[in-house]
């Protein structure tokens, strides 16, 4: 059985997650039991989310325990299989954590899933056509539920969710503005995602000058927001909002390492008759399929062109990782390891 190099999580950071909180390990690959599958990962997925269970705090789900495999999603081969499902070769991703290979028991369901890399490159199974999809098209379509003419706006619009989002968006008739940072990935996401117009928060520092910003943008006002993350921004959206305005709320980067978010101006939820609700994609399982299917469509005809940040090697992602929550990738954030 083959060597395995891990990253875990050796510490818990104390105000802003640094790489002193991970530690390189290895480990030698146990002998599979019945109905376990050994996969090789391609490739590793790194996500926001994973800041939030850095912290022994509260949250929606459990905290990363310390000392073990940092968790995530993963894509990859599998090279052994005692299942009889699961044939050598056939691509998959499952939940691998940040590690060369991982030995899953294939008979739990979900735990592993086969790919069709035909028209869907394996990579993209992490992003697009993977969680931030779904977690895209669950915010838009059943969260803001849009009707055709509307105007819709998500921040880190050029990222894995805020691509995919844009598409499905755009798909159901809608005005679709992104908030991303830096004139190239506003270029990007106007120019090859195709929404209709993108703001560089970097030039837009504070409240009054993103709003007037937002303003001219969405000359119709906001019916729908896609928040990822928080913060100056969101006030400057609650601005903004038309009455029966819609928010979903999936993200608040702004504050992943402890800062408070205060409000500017609450009231507004009540001005407008906002519906606010915050949701976790894994709780929503039942819409993943038809989720899926549309995405994966969008990929494939290249309505959907999703773009990628790629580390290479298990010893660069937590530097990636950091690089990701200070907003450096461009797309989705992926560690190659292949």
């Amino acid at each position: 059985m083959p060597t395995n190099k891990q990253i875990h999580l050796d510490n818990r950071p104390d105000g802003e997650a640094t790489a002193s909180n991970f530690k390189l390990v290895t480990s030698e690959t146990p002998a599979l039991a019945d109905n376990q599958v050994l996969v090789r990962h391609h490739y590793m997925s790194l996500d926001p989310y994973m800041r939030g269970r850095m912290n022994d705090s509260k949250s929606y789900t459990a905290n990363q325990p310390t000392g073990a495999v940092f968790q995530g999603g993963t894509a990859g081969e599998v090279v052994e299989s005692k299942h009889p499902k699961f044939e050598v070769g056939d691509k998959v991703v499952g939940f691998g954590g940040w590690q060369q290979y991982s030995v899953v028991d294939a008979s739990v369901p979900g735990s592993l899933k086969k790919v069709d890399t035909t028209q869907v490159p394996l990579s993209h199974y992490l992003g697009a056509v993977g969680m931030p999809g779904v977690t895209a098209w669950y915010g838009l379509v059943k969260i803001i539920a849009p009707k055709e003419g509307e105007t819709v706006v998500i921040t880190a619009a050029s990222g894995a969710v805020g691509s995919a989002f844009g598409a499905l968006a755009k798909a159901r008739g809608c005005r679709v503005v992104g908030i991303a940072g830096g004139p190239d990935k506003c270029k990007y996401v106007v120019e090859e995602l195709g929404f209709d117009a993108c703001i560089d928060y970097k030039q837009h520092p504070d409240v009054k000058s993103l709003s007037a910003a937002l303003k001219d943008a969405c000359p119709d006002g906001i019916d729908g927001y896609f928040e990822n993350v928080g913060g100056y921004i969101f006030d400057a959206v609650m601005l903004r909002l038309n009455a029966f305005a819609r928010i979903a709320m999936c993200g608040m980067i702004a504050g992943y390492d402890g800062a408070p978010l205060p409000l500017a101006n609450p009231a507004l939820f009540l001005i407008n008759r906002v519906k606010l609700e915050g949701f976790i994609v894994s709780e929503h399982m039942e819409v993943w399929p038809e989720a899926l299917a549309e995405l994966g469509k969008l990929v494939a005809t290249g309505t959907l062109k999703p773009r990628e940040s790629i580390a290479q090697g298990i010893e660069a992602a937590p530097e990636a990782f950091l690089g990701l929550l200070k907003g450096r990738n461009f797309g989705k954030q992926l560690v190659k390891l292949i």
